[in-house]
């Protein structure tokens, strides 16, 4: 890869955290919860798009991203209203522009005239808020024609000179400004004067950041007052017009205090040289000597150093270099700390930086750590033939070595792990739209949209949430009248919420609809030969019913549903991903789709066990407890199979032999182990193994890619001794051994069996 594509796919995946950032301010701004922040925000994700653009030639993204560039900044002055019709049109740019931000990526080309509609309705609404612009072609510029941004400026383009006893002349002899309220400042608060000292770097530039924009944003919090420094500007025949020459001073007064001039300059913070002086607070205490001071005679006495008076501009400026003693400095409430020379000290979180990995080398470095941990494995099976006496050393080296190798793989699963709020943030939208197309009324609420989760198993959410909550939408929910009829809110909800449980993360779609209608579905079932006619099915059989291929319970085919496609492909994606989707429903109240997802599909802490002569891998998370029982507590249930009693309740037992068939494993339980799991669900099963050989961290390894899908096993491993072991799915397990109870006697555990308790004893 040439390093101009390698420019573009950073800029390609800045796009894409970009958009994402778009549409979840413009969707704070629809609903109506929003700041100017999320205006400041939103504007900055599509100016920066747009700066991007520019350097590769995007043209048609360029100038549809400048005309919404526009809007939006009229919108941060208050002169375009940001109310529901206008955020429609947003929110209708901000697809446009995914769309061509998606062409050039893909180096194709959309249809001519793809954006023209919607750039003609943003056009409309740059000339309502006062932007010149008689046709689209017009904005070209994101900053608007120079001359008509910097007219009512005091602005003088003349070059400052570098002379210590003319520094500061113009700044003395600048008229004071008056104390009116700009930008919605406070009255009551103190008119400050700073000075501004802004050196923009070529680097800036060539990002699209537009000094002009910041010099209007400055000149909206005060009485602004420009001096350009063409000190460094070259000779004609050596300017370079990519590179930065000038330099900018800034008189400023204000009251809306130096938190306003940082948020102004925070979005170049970096890419140029900034110095911030507030004269107000360097003149109060000197001001306060000279109130303090001896009457004007005591000046002639010969009296060393005579206290300074500040009535000179150019010694004002030349004491203010000097901050006074800590002691004697006013503290402002608002103010950040400055380093010397009253510049801004960095803030804390900018010291943080941030660095962009291709995925793909982050997987190899997974990979690696993987490998890694096998061979540490080895190594520690090894080091147990070793006597710790004889080598003390070497022994304490590998469990250090171990303590590291956790500590390595910890720090590079964090790295893949991201919140899910990313794939939460698409769905507002797509409630919106939906909605509006079955005219429902529908109101979303997220939970714990913070959860981590491995970013592979992230990327595949998207689809099987999209679906899941188009369905909750539209065969869920009952029309605003139906509701209102069952004495419900006309406004459905919908709950999406994820969270972490048993080791794995649970994602669950909950609606307050009308529940299934396990009738119609059945019914449905039978005329599609998926069920035979007088079949006695459960609930849980029936609301399963809605997963198989090319069903669907819909009157008529619309472009929402009635086509039988979308929830079989939710259980493909699901269980690719080694994950469940479990249903629970009332009728008349609604329903909620269970999403269960493995944390991470690389790493995780297991115990492993023997049966017969075969070794297993159970994730340590669904552990409770393990145990030897008395062989009284062994008892068998007719139609139910074994149960383990203990403290009061019964446990479902799971023969591991008998599902792996392996004959030579121990088939009494109080002969072997039993380890009781804890399901997604909350359900307790024991499962009877020979013995347990200790707790390891494994590598997974996917099945399905390399062999097939096995049901009760969610991947496989290699151990310490370089054989390879199945790691078991506790809930798929407990699905077989439920599916083999029916229709079959259990097999009766070996002679001093007790005999069978009543079927209705608690938990059986």
């Amino acid at each position: 890869m040439d390093e101009l594509q390698q420019f573009k796919q950073t800029f390609f995946q800045e796009c894409e955290e970009l958009l994402g950032d778009l549409e979840g301010n413009l969707m704070s701004m629809e609903s109506g919860d929003f700041d100017v922040e999320t205006l400041h925000a939103a504007f900055r994700a599509i100016h920066s798009i747009k700066g991007g653009a520019g350097a590769f030639g995007f043209e048609r993204l360029v100038n549809f991203a400048h005309t919404f560039e526009t809007v939006l900044d009229l919108m941060r002055e208050d002169k375009v209203p940001a109310d529901e019709d206008n955020v429609a049109v947003m929110l209708r740019s901000g697809d446009i522009i995914t769309d061509l931000v998606k062409a050039a990526q893909d180096e194709e080309d959309l249809e001519p005239g793809y954006e023209t509609e919607t750039a003609k309705e943003l056009a409309v609404l740059a000339q309502a808020g006062g932007a010149e612009v008689d046709d689209i072609s017009d904005l070209d510029d994101a900053g608007g024609d120079l001359d008509d941004e910097i007219e009512g400026l005091d602005f003088e383009p003349v070059a400052v000179s570098l002379d210590e006893d003319d520094d500061g002349d113009d700044a003395a002899a600048a008229p004071a400004a008056e104390p009116v309220a700009e930008g919605g400042a406070d009255l009551s608060n103190p008119m400050e004067s700073f000075k501004i000292r802004f050196v923009p770097s070529t680097e800036m530039l060539q990002r699209a950041n537009e000094p002009l924009l910041l010099v209007r944003e400055l000149k909206a919090t005060g009485n602004l007052r420009v001096t350009c420094d063409m000190e460094s500007l070259p000779r004609l025949a050596d300017l370079d017009a990519s590179s930065a020459y000038l330099a900018w001073d800034f008189e400023l007064d204000t009251r809306q205090g130096r938190e306003a001039i940082d948020d102004i300059f925070e979005f170049v913070e970096g890419d140029c040289d900034l110095t911030i002086t507030n004269l107000s607070e360097q003149a109060a205490p000197a001001q306060e000597e000279a109130a303090a001071a001896p009457e004007p005679e005591s000046a002639v006495a010969p009296e060393p150093e005579p206290t300074p008076v500040p009535t000179e501009g150019p010694k004002q400026e030349k004491k203010a270099e000097t901050p006074p003693p800590a002691a004697a400095k006013p503290k402002a409430a608002a103010a950040p700390k400055k380093e010397a020379g009253g510049a801004p000290a960095k803030k804390a979180v900018s010291a943080a930086s941030a660095i962009r990995v291709d995925v793909d080398k982050v997987d190899k470095l997974v990979n690696m750590v993987g490998e890694l941990v096998i061979t540490q494995a080895m190594l520690d099976m090894q080091s147990g033939m070793i006597p710790s006496d004889e080598y003390p050393e070497l022994i304490s080296g590998l469990e250090e070595l171990a303590q590291h190798t956790r500590e390595l793989q910890d720090s590079v699963m964090a790295i893949r792990a991201q919140p899910v709020k990313s794939v939460f943030a698409r769905m507002p939208r797509l409630v919106r739209e939906v909605a509006a197309k079955v005219n429902k009324k529908v109101t979303l609420k997220t939970v714990g949209e913070n959860t981590e989760i491995d970013k592979t198993v992230i990327e595949q959410l998207g689809d099987p949430l999209t679906h899941m909550i188009r369905n909750a939408i539209d065969h869920g929910l009952e029309p605003p009248e139906e509701r209102e009829a069952a004495g419900k809110s006309k406004e459905g909800t919908i709950v999406l919420s994820a969270e972490h449980r048993g080791g794995r993360i649970l994602i669950e779609i909950k609606d307050d609809g009308r529940g299934i209608n396990r009738e119609k579905v059945l019914a449905k079932a039978v005329e599609r030969g998926v069920v035979q006619e007088g079949a006695q099915l459960a609930d849980e059989e029936i609301d399963n019913l809605v997963f198989q291929p090319g069903f669907s319970t819909a009157d008529e085919v619309t472009d929402l549903s009635g086509r039988g496609v979308g929830m079989d492909v939710v259980v493909r994606n699901i269980q690719n991903l080694g994950g469940r989707v479990n249903i629970r429903s009332t009728p008349g109240e609604g329903s909620t789709f269970s999403l269960t997802l493995p944390l991470t599909l690389a790493v995780l802490d297991g115990m492993v066990v023997r049966v017969g002569t075969e070794t297993y891998v159970l994730p340590l998370a669904n552990i409770i407890e393990s145990l030897r029982p008395l062989e009284q507590d062994i008892h068998s249930v007719m139609g139910e199979g074994d149960v383990l009693k203990i403290r009061g309740e019964y446990i479902q037992l799971v023969y591991l032999h008998r599902h792996f068939r392996i004959p030579d494993g121990i088939a009494d339980p109080s002969k072997g182990l039993v380890v009781i799991v804890e399901t997604e669900g909350g359900a307790m099963v024991g499962l009877v193994v020979d013995e347990i050989v200790g707790q390891q961290q494994v590598v997974i390894k996917s099945l399905e890619e390399n062999f097939g899908a096995i049901q009760g096993v969610a991947g496989a491993t290699i151990l310490g001794t370089g054989k390879v072991a199945l790691i078991l799915d506790v809930a798929g397990l407990k699905a077989m051994s439920d599916k083999e109870r029916k229709g079959r006697k259990p097999k009766e555990i070996p002679a001093a069996a007790p005999p069978a308790i009543e079927s209705s004893a608690p938990g059986a």
